[in-house]
C-alpha cells in the first residue's frame, strides 16, 4: 500500500500545494486524484508566479484579457479564478462525497490587505462570489488585522483557509475568530455551516534555528510545534463552547499542516508528513514531496491527542519560541508581500511582450 493511500485512510486528508495549468489542462492532477489520494489543493501567489513566469500556459489568456484591457492585479484575479474553477470541479465529487468536509481549493487575497481588515473582508466576499464554487475557500493570514477580517468573513458565509500560523498560541487566536463568526451566526438565526482550515506552517521554524540549534534538535523544533499545537487542536473540539455549536449545527475548523516540504537536503524528504500524520487533518504538501511520499514514504502511528511539553528543550538551548513564533509571522506576512510585487512584475512584463508581439 502506498504511503499515501495509507495516510488517507489514517483519516487525514492530502492536499497538493501547488497549481498551474498545466496541471489542470495535462490530467495530472485528475491522475493524482485518482492515485495518489489528493483530495483539495491550496495555491499563493509564489506558485502563480512560477507558473506563469515558467511556462507559456497562460500566454495566451494573457494576450486576449490584455486586448480586453485588463492589467495587474484585475488580470491576474481572472487567471487564478480561471485555474481553481477547473480544479474545484476536479475535486467537487470529494467535496460533495464528504458533505462538504474536503474536497477544498483556496485563493489567497492580495497579500497587501494584511494590515487593513475591511479591504481583506470586501477582498474575500468578492473573490468567493465571482468564482461561484462552493467548494473554493478565501486565504486570509491569521495575523492581529486578519483576525477581525477571519470572523467577518464567517459571520458573512464565507469559507476560509486561515493562514500564516506559525504557534498553538496564534492557532487558537485563529480559532476563537472563527468561533466568534459561527456563534454570531447561531445568534443572528442563519446557518452556521461554514467551512474552515486553520494553516500551521511548519518547516520554517527549522530553517529558522539551522545555525543555532544543537545537533541532536536539528529538525526537530517545527514537528514539537505542530504536536504541540495539534494537542490545542483536540483541546479546542472538545470543549464546551465548540461542542454547543456543533450541537447547533456548525462544523469544526480543521487543522491544517502547510510548509511540509523538507528544506534541509541532509533530511528525509518526507520527514515532515510522516511526523505529523493524524486523523481530521489536513497536510498540504508540494508535488516533490507528494511523489517522495508516494515512492518511498513509510507512515508509522499518529500524533498523540495530549502533548507532553516538547518544547521545554529548545528553551533549555536558549531557543525563545514564543517570540520566534511573531517573528516568522511578521516575516511570513513581509514575504507573501513580496512574492505578490514580484508576480505582479511578471504579469506587467509579460503583458507588454506578448502585446508588442
Amino acid at each position: 500500500m502506498k504511503a499515501t493511500t495509507k495516510l488517507y485512510e489514517l483519516g487525514q486528508s492530502l492536499w497538493l500545494d501547488n497549481i498551474t495549468r498545466g496541471l489542470l489542462v495535462s490530467g495530472t492532477l485528475r491522475r493524482y486524484i485518482q492515485e495518489l489520494s489528493v483530495t483539495g489543493l491550496t495555491s499563493n501567489p509564489t506558485i502563480f508566479d512560477h507558473a506563469i513566469k515558467n511556462s507559456q500556459d497562460y500566454d495566451d489568456a494573457i494576450r486576449q484579457k490584455v486586448k480586453q484591457g485588463k492589467s495587474g492585479e484585475a488580470l491576474f484575479f481572472e487567471l487564478a479564478i480561471e485555474d481553481l474553477k477547473l480544479a474545484a470541479d476536479l475535486f467537487r465529487p470529494i467535496h460533495d462525497r464528504t458533505s462538504g468536509v474536503d474536497g477544498w481549493v483556496s485563493l489567497e487575497v492580495s497579500p497587501v490587505l494584511a494590515h487593513d481588515s475591511p479591504g481583506t473582508l470586501a477582498a474575500a466576499k468578492s473573490l468567493h462570489a465571482r468564482a461561484e464554487r462552493p467548494n473554493l475557500f478565501i486565504k486570509i493570514p491569521g495575523t492581529k488585522e486578519g483576525l477581525p477580517a477571519i470572523e467577518e468573513s464567517i459571520f458573512a458565509g464565507v469559507p476560509i483557509n486561515v493562514t500564516l500560523l506559525f504557534s498553538s498560541a496564534q492557532y487558537v487566536a485563529a480559532a476563537e475568530a472563527y468561533l466568534r463568526g459561527v456563534e454570531r451566526r447561531i445568534a443572528a438565526g442563519l446557518n452556521p455551516d461554514v467551512a474552515s482550515v486553520a494553516s500551521l506552517f511548519v518547516s520554517r521554524w527549522d530553517v529558522a534555528v539551522a545555525d543555532s540549534a544543537p545537533a541532536e534538535l536539528r529538525n526537530q523544533l517545527g514537528i514539537a510545534v505542530a504536536t504541540q499545537c495539534y494537542a490545542s487542536y483536540r483541546t479546542q473540539l472538545n470543549s464546551p463552547r465548540w461542542q454547543r455549536v456543533f450541537n447547533a449545527g456548525a462544523r469544526a475548523q480543521r487543522l491544517l499542516f502547510a510548509s511540509t516540504g523538507t528544506k534541509d537536503a541532509k533530511a528525509s524528504d518526507t520527514l515532515y508528513v510522516e511526523a505529523l500524520a493524524a486523523p481530521f487533518t489536513v497536510n498540504t504538501m508540494p508535488e516533490a514531496t507528494l511523489k517522495a511520499l508516494a515512492d518511498h514514504g513509510a507512515i508509522g502511528g499518529t500524533l498523540p491527542t495530549h502533548s507532553e511539553n516538547g518544547l521545554e528543550k529548545f528553551a533549555t538551548a536558549g531557543m525563545d519560541t514564543d517570540k520566534l513564533g511573531s517573528q516568522l509571522q511578521d516575516e511570513g506576512a513581509a514575504s507573501f508581500v513580496k512574492s505578490w510585487k514580484d508576480l505582479m512584475e511578471c504579469i506587467a512584463s509579460k503583458s507588454e511582450t506578448l502585446k508588442a508581439a
